[in-house]
């Protein structure tokens, strides 16, 4: 899974968080998330605000 697979990302992270509210998570506890995904495996360092803007919003969709 790399970093654009954002709704893929977002499906993972509502099956394995459901106690998270994606509305109100911060982007450093999003990114530390996604990376510790056993399914993960891109560069940790191309992550940006965009990506995980685009990821909390697929998670968000996913959790409506």
């Amino acid at each position: 899974m790399k970093w654009t697979d954002t709704q893929r990302i977002a499906e993972e992270l509502f099956d394995r968080h459901p106690e998270i509210d994606p509305n109100t998570i911060r982007f450093t506890q999003l990114r530390q998330l996604i990376l510790e995904l056993p399914e993960f495996n891109d560069d940790p360092q191309r992550s940006g605000e965009r990506i995980l803007e685009a990821v909390q919003q697929a998670w968000i969709n996913e959790a409506e």
